[in-house]
Order: C-alpha cells, then structure tokens, then sequence
C-alpha cells in the first residue's frame, strides 16, 4: 500500500499488524506536516531546526557517546523506535520499501535524542493510544520529551 496523503489508522494497523485503542478514529485520514509534531513522550523535530545539537554519531568526528550506528532500511511493518514506559505501548515508524532508512544512537548534546530518520515520501509515526502522525520527505530527530516541575525538567513518560 503506497503511502499517500489519504492513509488512515486503519490502513497503518493492517500494514504493521498493530492494533490501536478503541476511541480512536480508525477511518480518518492522517495528516502528513513537515513540522515538529509530539506523540506522547516522543517529540519529531525537523533535524535542521536542531542540527547544533543533534548529529548521527557515524557523521561526528570523535563520537565517544555511542559506537557508531549504520542506517537502516525501515520495513513495511514499521520498526519500535520507542517503547513506552515500563515496557508500554511501541512508538512505531512506518514506511513504503525504500521511502525511509533510520539510525539510532544520535548523538544529542541534550541527551533526548533516540533516533534519526530520512524519508524521501511520506512517513508515519505509530502508537496504540495517540493513533498516528505523519512526517512529510525530510530529515528527523526523534527525541523524548521533557516537562519542567519548578527548575527540575523531568523526562516524560508515556
């Protein structure tokens, strides 16, 4: 199933073989924006709003952080970038074969960052309680969330 502009929640459960919660809307079309767009503890912001900060590990010269993490190809069923709290609910990045490849193990200077995607179509994010979001071509970072509780900024958990 190609993934247009017309793609519902339905259409993403059947392609992932996922299932999402019954109050969402299964028949409505899911919308595609090139912005920063928030699903629960996640947060996708375009890579070049944030590319001071946040850099695929492989690009950086001297990268200690993390060993360096190859691109790769996501699937038709999707692959978890995320899992939710204590083993909770997936965030699920979905993709047409060849429209998207993803890294994991940026580095962030912030720490918050848990993945790196490039999509040359139309992508879509995928999470049983929050439904879906979709990101149109570009480059992403996915990060997690924060919320601040005074001067304390806490991570959030979903």
């Amino acid at each position: 199933m190609p993934m247009t502009s017309s793609v519902t929640l339905a259409d993403l459960c059947h392609q992932t073989g996922m299932t999402a919660l019954d109050h969402l809307e299964f028949a409505v079309t899911i919308p595609v924006t090139a912005g920063i767009q928030a699903q629960g503890d996640l947060i996708v912001v375009p890579l070049p709003m944030i590319a001071d900060r946040v850099q695929p590990c492989g690009d950086r010269p001297g990268c200690r952080n993390h060993p360096s993490a190859p691109w790769t190809p996501v699937p038709p069923e999707g692959v978890v970038l995320v899992r939710g709290a204590d083993g909770g609910n997936p965030h699920t990045l979905v993709a047409d074969p060849g429209a998207c490849r993803y890294t994991v193990r940026p580095h962030d200077r912030d720490g918050l960052a848990v993945a790196l995607f490039e999509a040359t179509e139309p992508v879509h994010l995928l999470h049983p309680e929050h439904g879906a979001s979709g990101c149109a071509p570009g480059v992403y970072a996915v990060r997690r969330q924060r919320e601040l509780y005074g001067r304390r900024a806490l991570l959030v958990a979903d």
